[in-house]
């Protein structure tokens, strides 16, 4: 059973209660805006969104919401943005912090805005709300921060218990805004006597500037905000959050998730949404936190494919597997191909879970009326589109072997702009070529590599060829010429492309101008 259709029939068991009742399940999951954001967050955002597809293809009402969380503090200035602008900011929550570019009201909604980009190619659009705005400003949040206050002890007992946390007792869960400053990075609030809370605010990692400000305030409607593993399962209450994964890191024992788990039960007297946790998205190897660079980004990511294979990228593997994709290996043209395997299968009538990924891949709105038009190879393509005498269409049509359809021709067009795209920013030497003519070493073959080649131009000159009969004719040479395969094709491509490896060799040598081909291997053959 593909891994959606097992959760979501896990929640309609676990949750038959809240489902005949009529009410909506209500999924969330969210994401702190503290600068681009990586591709490993789409994983959790992919696994819930598609969650909720699936709960309603089962005819169970369900809703998914997205939190922006522009209420954790900037606590990181990003390499690509400029220290000096940025560095008296540091400590403040994200929504006092300006943006990095004019148009958007703060540094939280300018990232937001690319993150939403991506998830409107993906193919879901959740309700939005913030973190500031519409739940502590609003007031939601005042009935869960009071008795968090009030249980400040019992706070610090499940802390200490759960993941061996220890608070002194002075401590309280949650992080002023500094009246003077605005930061809330740097103060620590103690002695609630039922109304406010007394701050100091003298603390804070390097690179934030406590003001020394002390002062008592109420901490209601945004002027506070709970420390997280008390505000995770403050969200659930205030919600009535139904289903809620998250990353494994945050579901070990002692964890995040163990964490807030006993503080709603206890705290709060709920009991935890349904859970899903799930591996991490690498990039090139590498998890979110040590893989920064270009590439690592959702909006990269993105970039690199067609709305289906993100899909297929995101949702492809069980949750318990890891997503490893590296744009500056062999990732992407893997990506394609297996996303081609997928719609061979469709073609081929076959009915699997594979072939239920490939109908989850495509857009909602497109699923009812599945096809699977035919595509040619992303490595063949990628070549193609780097040989500028070649037709692309033509050479389609000759690898299908018949007309391409509308569908299959706009697929073409896309995938070839992708392959371009690719090539100009990732793609390593290995798949760049390009037709050479200078002049060839003269001890660059050994005698046997010449021999075979001065015969293989021999048979160009007696007439066209196709790429079936040249493929037939370099296996003929291995007998007639004491040479391998490897030192045979070596020489083809060291000729033609300066390379030792290169496309399919018959194919390729029909796709090369013949008398360009000829002359070539007369020169090689000297």
């Amino acid at each position: 059973m593909f891994w959606a259709d097992r959760i979501a029939k896990e929640i309609q068991e676990k949750r038959a209660d809240t489902i005949q009742s009529g009410k909506k399940l209500l999924i969330r999951d969210e994401k702190t805006l503290s600068g681009r954001v990586h591709i490993g967050s789409m994983r959790g955002f992919a696994i819930h969104g598609l969650t909720a597809e699936v709960l309603s293809e089962y005819g169970i009402q369900n809703e998914f919401r997205w939190e922006h969380n522009d209420f954790d503090p900037f606590d990181t200035i990003p390499g690509y943005l400029d220290e000096t602008t940025f560095k008296e900011h540091l400590g403040k929550p994200l929504y006092l912090v300006p943006s990095p570019e004019p148009g958007f009201k703060n540094y939280a909604e300018y990232f937001a805005a690319e993150f939403v980009a991506v998830h409107k190619k993906f193919g879901i659009t959740p309700e939005y709300y913030w973190a500031y705005a519409d739940l502590y400003a609003a007031g939601k949040m005042d009935d869960c921060i009071r008795i968090a206050l009030t249980r400040a002890d019992d706070v610090r007992r499940i802390l200490k218990e759960v993941s061996g946390s220890v608070k002194d007792e002075a401590w309280l869960p949650i992080s002023v805004v500094c009246e003077n400053c605005k930061k809330i990075m740097t103060t620590r609030a103690y002695d609630f006597d039922g109304e406010t809370v007394g701050y100091t605010c003298d603390k804070g990692p390097d690179g934030t500037v406590p003001c020394g400000h002390e002062g008592r305030i109420a901490p209601w409607k945004g002027a506070a905000k709970l420390f997280w593993k008390v505000d995770w399962a403050a969200k659930w209450v205030v919600q009535g959050v139904d289903v809620e994964g998250a990353g494994k890191d945050h579901s070990t024992k002692g964890g995040s998730r163990d964490v807030a788990k006993h503080i709603a039960k206890e705290l709060y007297g709920i009991e935890p949404p349904f859970d899903i946790p799930y591996e991490f998205f690498l990039v090139g190897g590498k998890k979110m936190s040590s893989s920064k660079g270009k590439g690592s980004s959702a909006k990269d990511m993105s970039d690199l494919f067609p709305a289906e294979l993100l899909r297929l990228i995101l949702l492809g593997k069980d949750i318990n597997q890891q997503i490893d994709v590296d744009p500056a290996g062999d990732s992407v043209p893997r990506m394609y191909d297996w996303y081609d395997d997928l719609a061979q299968k469709v073609r081929d009538g076959v009915a699997d879970d594979f072939t239920r990924l490939y109908a989850l891949c495509q857009m909602p709105e497109n699923q009812a009326e599945e096809s699977a038009p035919w595509q040619m190879r992303f490595s063949l393509l990628a070549f193609i589109v780097q040989m500028p005498h070649l037709n692309l269409a033509k050479e389609a049509e000759d690898v299908k072997g018949s007309a391409l359809t509308d569908d299959e021709k706009a697929a073409l067009i896309e995938r070839a702009e992708y392959a371009r795209f690719w090539l100009s920013t990732y793609a390593p030497d290995q798949f760049k070529y390009e037709l050479q003519d200078g002049e060839i070493e003269a001890n660059s073959l050994t005698a046997e590599q010449k021999q075979a080649l001065a015969l293989l131009a021999q048979y160009l000159e007696a007439g066209e060829r196709t790429g079936e009969e040249l493929h037939a004719r370099l296996h003929e040479l291995k007998t007639e010429v004491p040479i391998d395969a490897k030192e045979l094709f070596g020489a083809l491509y060291k000729v033609f492309l300066n390379r030792t490896s290169g496309p399919k060799a018959g194919w390729f040598l029909s796709s090369l101008p013949r008398e360009y081909a000829i002359e070539r291997l007369k020169q090689a053959s000297i």
